[in-house]
């Protein structure tokens, strides 16, 4: 398999961070975008399989936990012969600073894609200083 091939790839979430998982299936790491603009802060997440039903976003003091459940999509009495892509839950852990405000974050999900938004808090966003002529 080529480099290029296996970054692609999905990864297997090493053991969490907080806790054990108490569902029996597969948790993959899953890729993010971070996207930094003028007033807020953008994080993408690559989770196919996952709808605003199965997803799971916390915060807790400055940690925000992302969640999402897939289901194995199998009919019943069917029998999977190849499988190329794994199936299995998605959790990703991120530590918050303190340039986020927490009341206005907003999360939606489209297709497998999850978009946080975080706003940045007012204190910390960047001011543009008018600047005069004289002494």
């Amino acid at each position: 398999m080529s480099d290029a091939a296996q970054e692609v790839q999905k990864k297997e979430s090493e053991t969490p961070e907080q806790g054990e998982q108490t569902r029996a299936t597969r948790l993959y790491t899953p890729t993010v975008d971070i996207i930094e603009r003028k007033d807020d802060i953008v994080v993408v997440a690559d989770m196919p399989g996952v709808d605003e039903q199965a997803v799971d976003i916390t915060l807790e003091k400055n940690v925000l936990t992302i969640y999402g459940r897939v289901d194995n999509g199998l009919p019943e009495k069917h029998n999977l012969f190849i499988s190329e892509y794994g199936i299995g839950d998605y959790r990703r852990v991120f530590t918050l600073t303190e340039e986020v405000d927490r009341e206005k974050i907003q999360a939606s999900v489209r297709n497998g894609v999850l978009k946080i938004v975080l706003p940045k808090a007012e204190a910390v966003k960047t001011k543009k200083i008018a600047v005069r002529a004289g002494a």
